[in-house]
């Protein structure tokens, strides 16, 4: 289902002319320079064509001929592109210059065996430049000392229109006649598990994945088999799991698409790499992504539209700019794994039932906030970075199980209220975006029927909540609030103290807490005296007891109640004279 998909993306950006995706049997590679020939096949001389972006040159994106450059030991050149080594014999600060030049030699003699056969002018031009070249003049060209790596191409000057030798339309089309098998003995044919066709299969699936964070640089793949184990039926390699060359090209070029450094539709969570499509052209392939990673939109207009967006989404609407609802939507998250990707969840639903999901995300993170800046819609990177002290220290797993919560709709992972739990212990904080999660990780769980609650926890304070231990948060940030009138410009409160305590074995600190908040009042004048009396003999009403322990669930509450009561403090009232709860 996964290749399949990846396969049908493929056919839609090969049919939208402005995506320029690479056709089967050609590749996207970056190419650095260009050896431009006279038409005789003598050098008008070797230039640099990279590109200037965003204050960076990098090099220019070209279609080219065949597939990636092949790996290893062995002498592998390309057709009319490769690296220096192969175009030129000549690579800087060169430690195997005889292995350099029997490269040279190796391209030189694959394209004097083609020339007759594709009979043109242009790639014979190409083959007069190899047969006189001399690779040790390519010492007195500093172009080549300046890129040091990358491919180059070769051009003829003065033709009109001005295209590269591998562009010509003679070369084309006898390169696309190379592509089409004839029934030779050699291939290896069979049914496509992808397609379902009778075709050459491949051996190897390539091109090889880039761009999946943390697998080789070189690439990985999905698809492999390479020990013995894993034959069966006299099949080797990939045999074992029969796609067609063409389809593993389609697959394979579609997702190192998606997964490009710029693509508008991945996103990185934690040690998966997530990339969303949608069956046919959207906006809501790009924008899905922006919502799960806000904080890296920096267009202020971009910005404000996501907002609407959100805004829209949270309540309920369906933004008609996103696509129709019945679309479907595919949603791949990838982790390295050694040589190979692991595939860590694959989501495939319709844009609706993802905004309906999205939806009950948002309006459970939905909080009222300390301040202006504090994030209406956290992206993921965002609620994982409140899990751990460092970014490296955030639980691998939890990324990948916070995300298909959430575009599956089912339950939080208990790590996420653990985690967050942790690190307010350790802060003695329980900020804004802290608490939204743990209200997001109970309200969640609670309609799949996971330590279920008798009600919805609200945006703000509920002093009539049916949990002690919402209300025992609320009674230790109003036993703070007492410290802090008391005491103005006190260093620590009681929460630097006492709140990993209270908020997990409650019987041993409350008491304490309430004695000593008895010297606090008596320092306070009569009127701030009574309305701190008053709240907190509002709040005993709704605790029987204090237990021995808190488990996870109660320590949330804890901790939101917490949170709720000094929202309340701060935003509710303007006068301490005046009560904070409705009586």
């Amino acid at each position: 289902m996964i290749l399949q998909a990846l396969s049908e993306y493929y056919t839609r950006l090969e049919e939208d002319p402005e995506t320029d995706i690479a056709p089967f049997g050609f590749s996207r590679q970056k190419i650095s320079f260009e050896v431009v020939l006279e038409k005789d096949g003598s050098l008008n001389g070797i230039f640099d064509v990279s590109e200037r972006v965003e204050k960076k040159t990098v090099p220019k994106s070209l279609i080219v001929l065949g597939g990636a450059k092949p790996s290893g030991s062995g002498l592998n050149p390309c057709v009319l592109w490769d690296n220096s080594g192969y175009m030129l014999g000549y690579k800087p600060d060169d430690k195997k210059p005889d292995r350099t030049l029997e490269s040279f030699e190796a391209f030189r003699d694959k394209h004097l065996k083609l020339e007759k056969t594709i009979d043109d002018p242009e790639f014979s031009a190409v083959c007069r430049f190899l047969e006189n070249w001399n690779p040790a003049e390519a010492e007195s060209h500093e172009v080549l000392k300046e890129i040091k790596n990358g491919f180059g191409v070769f051009r003829i000057q003065g033709q009109k229109p001005i295209h590269h030798v591998h562009e010509n339309e003679t070369v084309q089309k006898w390169w696309v006649q190379q592509l089409t098998p004839g029934d030779s003995d050699d291939t290896n044919r069979g049914q496509c598990l992808v397609t379902g066709d009778f075709a050459p299969l491949a051996r190897l699936h390539e091109p090889k994945i880039k761009g999946v964070w943390g697998a080789q640089s070189s690439g990985a793949t999905i698809v492999s088999f390479n020990f013995d184990a894993t034959t069966s039926y006299g099949k080797e390699q990939s045999y074992n799991s029969p796609v067609s060359e063409r389809a593993a090209f389609q697959y394979c070029t579609a997702l190192n698409r998606l997964l490009m450094r710029d693509s508008r539709q991945r996103i990185q969570v934690g040690d998966a790499s997530t990339v969303f499509w949608t069956e046919k052209p959207t906006q809501g392939e790009s924008v899905v992504a922006q919502m799960f990673d806000s904080v890296a939109v920096e267009d202020e207009a971009t910005k404000s539209k996501l907002h609407a967006i959100l805004e829209s989404i949270r309540s309920g609407k369906h933004p008609p700019e996103l696509g129709e609802k019945n679309t479907k939507f595919y949603v791949l998250g990838l982790s390295p794994n050694a040589a190979r990707i692991s595939i860590r969840f694959w989501f495939v639903s319709t844009l609706g039932e993802m905004l309906d999901h999205l939806k009950d995300h948002f309006s459970d993170l939905e909080m009222k906030r300390s301040f202006d800046h504090d994030p209406e819609f956290p992206s993921i990177w965002q609620i994982l970075k409140e899990t751990a002290r460092e970014t490296k220290d955030i639980p691998p797993l939890l990324g990948g199980s916070l995300i298909r919560a959430i575009l599956y709709g089912s339950s939080y992972p208990a790590l996420l209220a653990a985690s967050v739990m942790r690190r307010i212990r350790a802060d003695s904080e329980v900020d804004y975006l802290r608490a939204a999660i743990l209200k997001a990780w109970l309200n969640h769980n609670s309609r799949h029927n996971i330590n279920p609650l008798k009600k919805e926890i609200a945006v703000t304070l509920d002093i009539e909540r049916p949990e002690p231990a919402y209300h025992m948060g609320r009674l230790f940030a109003s036993l703070e609030k007492a410290q802090e009138d008391a005491l103005p410009g006190i260093n620590a409160t009681i929460m630097d103290r006492y709140f990993s305590a209270a908020s997990s074995t409650p019987a041993s600190v409350f008491p304490r807490l309430i004695r000593l908040s008895q010297h606090h009042l008596g320092k306070l004048e009569i009127g701030s005296k009574i309305y701190h009396e008053k709240i907190i003999q509002q709040i005993f009403g709704n605790i029987d007891g204090f237990p021995t322990h808190l488990n996870l669930k109660d320590q949330g509450l804890f901790a939101i109640g917490y949170y709720h009561q000094r929202q309340d403090f701060f935003t509710k009232k303007s006068s301490p004279n005046d009560t904070q709860e409705k009586e």
